[in-house]
């Protein structure tokens, strides 16, 4: 199977000062990396959310080594299937995001609430510290996290330089049957369409792959991996 690849080379944005509010305008140079055939990019609507200034990450250059992935999207786009094919072939060590979760947080989302920023600052803290952790053990991390908005990637980013993120793109239709035919998980279907409200899908952003995530789980699986691999050369 032919792969097609398509570069975006641009600049990482400026970190801003102390008290400022982050540039977050869509014409500033960044790096995406896209795969696969999937379909026209997705308008990229970004909250403009000021973070506070040790929250502000260091914002990783193209040519810069990937430490760690996250595996990143909507629920059901194939983040555990997906993370753990990459792991297999990188030698890495699988981290699935959802385990660490507060029981109010897994109650909210079976009864069918979507979680709010406040709900998932905590978990994101967390995980942060899991890929901390894990990197200082000699490890290779790969974080299965939805990762939905940009300040959450840049939390993540924040306590992990050089994170890469694998965004598994995928229509709202295929995402809403997937969930529905899924056993064994505490998110329900009714909550894939505030899933896609609450995206905000990182094209432009850097050490990021976009693939096709209706494609065989171990196509994308050996491709991540070897994009992971690449940054290393």
């Amino acid at each position: 199977m032919t792969m097609l690849y398509r570069w975006f080379h641009m600049r990482a944005p400026c970190q801003a000062a102390p008290g400022e509010q982050p540039p977050m305008v869509d014409d500033e140079p960044k790096t995406t990396t896209r795969t696969g055939t999937a379909a026209a990019e997705p308008d990229v609507h970004r909250t403009k959310t000021a973070l506070s200034p040790d929250e502000v990450p260091t914002v990783t250059t193209a040519n810069t080594a990937i430490s760690a992935l996250v595996v990143m999207g909507v629920s059901s786009c194939g983040k555990s299937a997906v993370g753990a094919e990459i792991a297999r072939n990188s030698g890495g060590r699988l981290i699935e995001g959802d385990a660490f979760h507060p029981q109010a947080n897994i109650d909210k989302m079976s009864a069918g609430t979507p979680l709010t920023d406040e709900d998932r600052a905590g978990w994101l803290t967390r995980l942060g510290e899991e890929l901390a952790a894990a990197l200082a053990k000699g490890e290779h991390p790969v974080l299965t996290c939805s990762a939905l908005k940009l300040i959450y990637r840049e939390r993540l980013r924040a306590a992990v330089p050089g994170l890469g993120f694998v965004f598994l793109e995928l229509s709202k239709e295929l995402a809403t049957e997937r969930c529905a035919n899924r056993t064994g998980h505490f998110m329900p279907a009714s909550l894939v369409d505030s899933q896609f409200a609450t995206l905000e899908p990182p094209i432009g952003e850097p050490l990021t792959l976009v693939v096709d995530a209706s494609k065989p789980i171990d196509v994308i699986g050996e491709q991540a991996a070897a994009w992971w691999k690449g940054s290393h050369a």
